[in-house]
């Protein structure tokens, strides 16, 4: 088959792999009909997250069973399934208490109760790293799924791939850093990020009856895209922290908003300072997005971290979390416990997904793909992929 490999940062290319096969009675393979770039794909992409052998990428994607194990039993040949990105058994203690991502059987080599920067890590995703599984991901032609009765659901008739493949991970994602927050309808919010995951928020937020919501980027192309897909008001990221802090201030009458989300993770637009701060400290990235956050929420305010932070960093304002008794929330979203209800909406025509989608291209061009992605060329969003074109 082809697929998507990743072989070193920055190099990517369209390969023949073998295919994949059946392994444990619960598996199932599924013809990939349509899979996307993730920005957590970048993170493998630029060397923030080590990956030494090449892997299949990908943890977005939706298809038709090919085969299934002897073990299955919801699912046949034929059906059309999205997949959630964690991969979990769904009878351990953490499946069991609604958290997919900490399942204690999808990842034995690397799994523990640590949650360290190269080992314990928590339960299996899809084509992210041997930390998280060693899993082929779904960039390809075929996947081999694994807990076939637990994770896929089916699609309803009549609904398009690009209707609901964003139920796999983004919008999941979005909403989960909502419901974190308790948001019943009024709040203010502040997401910083108006990339595919903060676009999700932005819809989940509006989904819950939010109140005045804030979407601050770096990219004007991107705060237009958020201001089409929902009502909401921007700033643009253009220098100093302090300057969006004080105009979010501005906006909610110098408290700050009830509810920030981070939705960028450890790999934001960095200037050259930032850079040789994080060369200094021998850290990966920044936590410059959450110290914002932390900054531009109100007192007694509740922040939802969705954005990837991989390792320890110095500074950390704890003190201001103490003093504004900030509620602080992260990790990865449980996409099985959200997945089912928001089928529902956007069944409903309560929400669309798929308008956040800035270019349609075959696998074949994966590697154009992933540098216009990355480097925010062309006015680019979102990157659904097509394994068959």
């Amino acid at each position: 088959m082809k697929a998507a490999v990743f072989h070193a940062p920055g190099r990517i290319t369209y390969d023949t792999v073998e295919d994949p096969s059946i392994k444990e009675d619960g598996d199932i393979i599924v013809k990939v009909t349509a899979t996307a770039i993730c920005g957590s794909d970048l993170h493998i992409y630029s060397g923030g997250i080590p990956q030494a052998r090449s892997m299949v990428m990908g943890h977005e994607f939706m298809g038709i069973v090919e085969e299934t194990g002897k073990g299955v039993r919801s699912l046949k040949k034929g059906d059309r399934v999205i997949v959630p990105f964690p991969v979990a058994c769904g009878h351990c203690f953490f499946c069991n208490s609604l958290l997919p991502g900490h399942c204690e059987n999808s990842n034995p080599e690397h799994y523990g109760p640590e949650g360290g920067v190269l080992t314990e890590k928590g339960g299996g995703l899809f084509g992210y790293t041997d930390l998280y599984g060693g899993y082929d991901g779904g960039q390809a032609q075929y996947v081999r799924v694994p807990y076939g009765d637990f994770g896929p659901r089916l699609v309803p008739g009549g609904m398009t791939d690009e209707a609901v493949l964003f139920l796999t991970d983004i919008f999941p994602t979005g909403y989960t850093g909502i419901d974190w927050a308790g948001v019943k309808g009024g709040e203010s919010i502040t997401i910083f990020g108006a990339g595919p995951v903060g676009l999700m928020t932005l819809k989940a937020a509006r989904l819950r009856n939010a109140g005045r919501v804030i979407m601050v980027d770096t990219q004007a192309y991107r705060l237009e895209k958020a201001r089409q897909v929902a009502d909401c008001h921007t700033v643009l990221w253009e220098d100093k922290a302090e300057d969006v802090v004080a105009a979010i201030r501005e906006l909610t009458g110098g408290r700050g908003t009830d509810v920030c989300i981070d939705a960028v993770g450890f790999e934001p637009d960095r200037s050259l300072w930032d850079r040789t701060k994080a060369v200094i400290n021998m850290e990966k990235g920044s936590v410059k997005v959450l110290e914002a956050c932390m900054s531009a929420v109100r007192r007694g305010g509740f922040i939802s971290v969705l954005g990837v932070y991989p390792m320890p960093y110095d500074n950390f304002p704890v003190g201001q979390f103490f003093d504004k008794g900030i509620t602080l929330r992260g990790g990865q979203a449980p996409a099985h416990k959200y997945m089912d209800l928001l089928l529902q909406e956007v069944q409903a025509g309560k929400v669309r997904l798929d308008d956040i989608i800035s270019h349609r291209l075959p696998l074949a061009e994966i590697a154009h793909a992933y540098d216009i992605f990355k480097e925010k060329k062309d006015d680019c969003v979102k990157v659904v992929l097509d394994p068959w074109a």
